[in-house]
């Protein structure tokens, strides 16, 4: 029995600390697809029994622990560490409030801007959680870009995610997005900046400071120059192997990396 452990043991740390090479050029670049990562997604909640909000809260409070290492308190400019959280409908913007309440734990000041209400039940919580916690709340983003800048010391876009149809995305939020590519505050985006082709490299739209990649990081980020963070620490270690995700090795406790 001892020796049968043993050997499973073994098996699981060379998985985990496998190199890269292994695999082919495709798995080498450890980008995924939107129909990969929403094939991801849908096993972990269909076939491991993670919970829509469990995932939500692990990413959400990643995204708040990659923004504390890039952007310590410390290293903050203006005499309060304020930050504005800009939170879509969809998943993205559900993330994005948990990241919010999880700054604010951390002792940033966030508040909170959502261009559009949501008939999401995990969403219409999560604002609750953030109201209940008297995070403050912004009912329009200003035109005037100054006042951001001014105002904040960075701005978390949260706002548009893979799962947005680029296609269909109207007002208000074509506005948003013409409001944070005009901010000299620096950015964190959510797992893709928002208005990016999930899939494709883009080189203009919003210019992040910190890109944090959910599960994985997705196409469009190889053509992604600032700091990147992947927080996917809790994936199952056979879905890594499925799809080949060759995650990198976190340090300590930490529930995010850098890339």
């Amino acid at each position: 029995m001892c020796g049968m452990i043993c050997a499973w043991i073994d098996s699981l740390h060379e998985f985990r600390n496998c190199g890269v090479e292994r695999h082919g050029n495709h798995s080498r670049s450890g980008h995924r697809s939107k129909e990969e990562a929403v094939a991801m997604e849908t096993e972990l909640l269909r076939d491991y029994g993670f919970g829509r909000q469990q995932l939500t809260e692990m990413l959400g409070h990643a995204c708040a622990t990659a923004i504390t290492q890039v952007f310590p308190l410390a290293s903050l400019e203006k005499r309060q560490p304020t930050v504005l959280v800009a939170c879509g409908p969809d998943q993205n913007g559900c993330v994005g409030l948990a990241c919010a309440r999880h700054l604010h734990v951390f002792e940033y000041i966030p508040t909170v801007f959502i261009p559009k209400r949501s008939s999401d039940a995990l969403h219409q919580d999560l604002r609750l959680q953030c109201e209940r916690m008297d995070l403050p709340f912004l009912s329009y983003l200003p035109t005037e870009v100054q006042l951001i800048n001014e105002a904040y010391n960075l701005v978390v876009d949260a706002v548009l995610g893979p799962e947005t149809e680029l296609a269909s995305v109207g007002e208000p939020f074509t506005g948003v997005l013409q409001t944070l590519r005009g901010l000299k505050a620096p950015i964190v985006s959510l797992d893709i900046p928002s208005g990016w082709d999930a899939d494709e490299s883009s080189s203009d739209g919003i210019s992040p400071a910190l890109l944090v990649s959910l599960m994985t990081p997705k196409r469009c980020s190889r053509s992604f120059s600032g700091s990147h963070f992947l927080a996917g620490r809790f994936l199952p270690f056979d879905l890594q192997r499925k799809y080949e995700l060759n995650l990198p090795k976190f340090s300590g406790t930490d529930a995010v990396v850098q890339l």
